[in-house]
């Protein structure tokens, strides 16, 4: 059976699976579905049978696949439990010479356990060449690739296996990569300035040569997920397919190109890059919940499509948290954990919340065992391959709750203080939208390992009475709402109508600044003051720690509102990604979305 039908049918068995058999177009209605689906509190994959793209009156006879991980237990079924792969890490790692017999024996058992690492290679064809087009025959049409957000560039690919290979034919890289669809013979290449693949790239370059790339597409999820996990530069990510699955990745030729792909998955796009020219890519609603902008990319230029005979197109959705990058963040943070504490030994865990857009938050406890410790780890984590691109970072000390809990926000609360704050700077996500400059910005850490601080003297004050004051200082200030008034560091939340840089603002309110002690300054429109889950999400993504972040006396200002020439801010700020309105109606009356006005605005689904 082949592997893309086994997991269809793992997912049926396990009630993990829906199958739509309405006429679905191409165009926003399918990621439109998908991407509402993944936020129900029991989501499942969706299998879409009938597929069409209304633009062009064409019908597909493929069906796509979207949400593949769509809950936790979707993951344990396609990966594995996440926390014993961690271990099987943490022993290899911590490997010693033998001692004795014994000791051999264990060591030879860890040892032979590896012969499954290594991905093999095969001379016959695979399963994804049982059909071949070359030339002009290899359309990107012919595909069913979804447009999924109505600014988007155009279609693109969104759950694309890029193989790619250094010059010298040593290096092997797999990266998750979106692909813009240009024509029907012209893919762009978003592969980011500290991507292997792009090291790679300027290798061709430099040699004037074109740079053979191959594209896979379904087969095992196990592919894609190895395709984003954060390995060290030069790791090829069919490593660690082979060391979770204990099975050896197989791997055969691509027909017009030399790089291998695995003999099982449902499509591949063949092609070279043209090193000396690069096009406009984008705009794209990402994974940060914003459109990042046009920019220009490398592009490949195809000259084969394979498949299987019966093949099915794989995709998934991203945009505005939670979606299934959440699962699949979940289980890269609990497998990664050990390789992580090579880099810093005195980190016992660590969370990356979805909604803090994994690289804009992360929370982390420690032993620490001396003054500035928290500060060396935060320096140290910014340091390190993808940890570099982390802003905002928070350490705990081994005392403090479960990471993932809520009650770590009062935890850190009684803890906070201006003194241990760490402002810094250095890279950036290519895809933050809010840093001056493309790729490099602020950070900020902040050390909550010691003791609960002493009372402040802050005087509570009922939210109206607080507002009414606010508004008597402010005319921009709409609303007002104040969290976790009952510890030592409460929060207060207000929406504005901007009118000027929000820097004036704070200081404008100094007069009730002993009622405040942090206060965070968002847009009145397209924000919920009653949506704390929002409201994290909306704050680290929209501040830069070295612009926004605002010091007087004990309080604290955040500016997370959107940024603009009042902010001296030269770079075009993005739309958030939302669903078309029409879209979402025509959806809901034809009874194929089932969802309230009160779930679209818990999650901004609609402007």
């Amino acid at each position: 059976m082949k592997i893309t039908n086994q997991i269809i049918e793992l997912l049926k068995q396990n009630d993990l699976l829906k199958i739509i058999d309405d006429e679905l177009d191409i165009y926003l209605e399918i990621a439109h579905i998908a991407y509402i689906e993944v936020k129900q509190p029991n989501s499942k994959a969706i299998l879409f049978t009938n597929v069409v793209d209304k633009k062009n009156n064409k019908k597909f006879d493929d069906p796509i696949l979207m949400n593949v991980f769509c809950n936790e237990k979707a993951v344990e079924l396609l990966i594995g439990d996440a926390n014993k792969i961690a271990s099987n890490i943490q022993a290899l790692l911590k490997m010693k010479p033998p001692s004795g017999l014994m000791d051999k024996l264990a060591m030879f058992g860890q040892l032979f356990s590896l012969k499954s690492v290594f991905p093999k290679r095969t001379d016959k064809k695979g399963e994804c060449q049982q059909i071949i087009k070359l030339g002009k025959e290899a359309k990107l049409s012919d595909l069913p690739i979804l447009t999924t957000w109505e600014q988007d560039g155009g279609p693109f690919i969104t759950m694309g296996q890029v193989y790619t290979t250094s010059l010298d034919g040593k290096m092997h890289n797999l990266g998750m990569y979106r692909l813009q669809v240009y024509d029907d013979y012209t893919l762009g290449m978003h592969w980011q300035i500290h991507k292997d693949s792009n090291h790679f790239f300027h290798q061709y370059k430099k040699a004037g040569k074109k740079m053979p790339v191959s594209i896979g597409i379904g087969g095992d999820p196990m592919y894609i997920w190895c395709g984003q996990a954060p390995l060290p530069i030069g790791v090829f990510e069919l490593l660690l397919y082979g060391f979770v699955k204990k099975e050896n990745a197989k791997l055969v030729k691509s027909i017009t190109n030399d790089i291998y792909i695995p003999y099982d998955v449902d499509y591949v796009i063949e092609g070279f890059v043209d090193v000396e020219n690069l096009k406009v890519e984008g705009p794209f609603g990402d994974h940060t919940g914003y459109y990042t902008l046009e920019e220009d990319y490398p592009f490949m230029e195809v000259t084969a499509i394979t498949s299987k005979a019966n093949p099915i197109f794989a995709a998934t959705v991203v945009g505005k948290p939670p979606l299934e990058d959440k699962y699949m963040g979940y289980a890269t943070e609990r497998i990664f954990l050990p390789l992580l504490q090579t880099t810093a030994p005195d980190l016992l865990d660590y969370y990356m919340p979805e909604n803090g857009v994994f690289h804009n938050l992360i929370l982390g406890k420690i032993n620490n065992f001396f003054p500035g410790h928290a500060m060396q780890t935060m320096h140290a984590f910014w340091g390190v391959g993808q940890m570099s691109f982390v802003k905002h970072a928070i350490f705990v000390s081994p005392d403090a709750p479960e990471l993932h809990s809520l009650e770590i926000i009062p935890y850190i609360l009684n803890r906070f203080s201006i003194e241990n704050m760490l402002i810094s700077k250095g890279v950036v996500d290519a895809l933050d939208h809010s840093s001056p400059k493309f790729a490099i910005g602020g950070k900020f850490g902040l050390d909550c390992t010691g003791d609960e601080i002493e009372e402040l003297g802050i005087e509570i004050l009922e939210n109206e009475l607080l507002l009414s004051k606010a508004k008597d200082i402010s005319s921009d200030i709409v609303g007002l709402k104040q969290y976790y008034t009952d510890t030592k560091n409460p929060i207060c939340v207000i929406t504005v109508e901007k009118s000027k840089n929000q820097k004036y603002t704070f200081e404008e309110l100094k007069p009730l600044f002993s009622h405040i002690k942090i206060l965070i300054i968002v847009d009145n429109k397209n924000n919920s003051l009653d949506n704390p889950y929002m409201l994290v999400w909306r704050v680290v993504n929209n501040i830069d720690a070295q612009r926004d972040i605002f010091v007087d006396g004990l309080t604290v200002g955040v500016d997370a509102t959107n940024k603009n020439k009042l902010d001296n801010f030269n770079r075009r700020w993005p739309d958030d990604v939302t669903c078309t309105k029409e879209v979402i109606e025509s959806l809901r009356k034809r009874k194929i979305l089932d969802v309230d006005d009160e779930f679209i605005s818990k999650w901004g689904i609609l402007n």
